[in-house]
């Protein structure tokens, strides 16, 4: 395993998010939520391709049947990268103009969940959606600050949440039949640092590597919330990890420019890149959205 992440595309991202490894394409998926672009590397050939979304775009999961399902700020919906067709599914939260949708992942019973973060300050206002392949939306947890790190244990009976804002990533009990959480309890934080814990995602092993904006790295955390690894950057806000390549080893990882000063920018140019690294393990395949 090598822990100096290069840089892949040098694409300049004010916020890459949310990468999506695509098997059946060997593509990876990312957005930058606040240029409203879809992007996809397809490694074997070098090629990047990207599309202009009508509003920001905050995550994408695929769908079995094709296409793609979107959280945009203001909902949900599903896109046809072909045609370019929209069709809305929900705004669960259209009562609260300051909130918008921030990270989803999808779960090993092909439900998509989402979560969402309050614009307007540090409040607990957002919270936790489960969309099931009915397109019935369920609301899973409420008081949130910030939703990130959406992550479930190999056999299905533990769930992984941070919440940005109180800089704390919790575990629960989960219900992989259901898809309910209980039992919350504290896991890993970076509380006291001016470090902010941001997406993650899991290994063949069980370990959890979570994006630690503000650090320059992506910590791999033990199942009992022990640091035994970390990847470091040459950017200070690395956002969101994905394991993808032929074998799942390539640890992808986004990053932002936004917030960065005029100094801090020249030090770091390659900001808002995405990233990737030989991880040493295998990732897991992503399920795809069965509705």
């Amino acid at each position: 395993m090598s822990n100096i992440a290069h840089c892949v595309v040098d694409c300049h991202n004010t916020l890459g998010e949310g990468p999506l490894w695509d098997v059946r394409e060997q593509a990876l998926y990312w957005v930058d939520i606040f240029e409203s672009r879809l992007h996809r590397l397809t490694p074997a050939t070098g090629e990047v391709r990207h599309w202009d979304m009508p509003e920001r775009i905050a995550s994408v999961a695929l769908r079995d049947q094709g296409g793609l399902v979107i959280a945009f700020a203001s909902g949900l919906a599903f896109y046809d990268l072909d045609s370019s067709r929209l069709d809305w599914i929900a705004r669960p939260e259209a009562h609260l103009p300051s909130n918008r949708f921030n990270d989803g992942k999808v779960d090993r019973m092909g439900r998509y969940w989402i979560g969402t973060l309050d614009e307007s300050g540090p409040n607990h206002t957002a919270a936790l959606y489960r969309l099931d392949p009915d397109l019935s939306v369920h609301k899973v947890l409420d008081g949130i600050g910030i939703s990130n790190c959406l992550v479930w244990s190999r056999e299905n009976d533990r769930f992984w949440f941070a919440d940005s804002l109180d800089k704390q990533i919790s575990v629960f009990d989960y219900d992989h039949s259901a898809g309910t959480l209980s039992n919350r309890r504290p896991f890993a934080d970076t509380i006291g640092t001016d470090y902010t814990p941001d997406g993650g995602t899991i290994d063949a092993e069980g370990f959890i590597w979570v994006a630690v904006w503000g650090s320059g790295k992506v910590f791999r955390f033990a199942p009992d919330g022990r640091i035994v690894g970390e990847v470091h950057l040459p950017v200070s806000n690395p956002t969101s990890c994905m394991f993808g390549g032929p074998d799942l080893r390539t640890l992808y990882i986004t990053s932002a420019a936004e917030g960065l000063t005029d100094e801090a920018r020249a030090a770091q140019p390659q900001a808002g890149g995405l990233f990737a690294v030989d991880a040493g393990v295998a990732g897991l395949p992503e399920t795809r959205f069965r509705g």
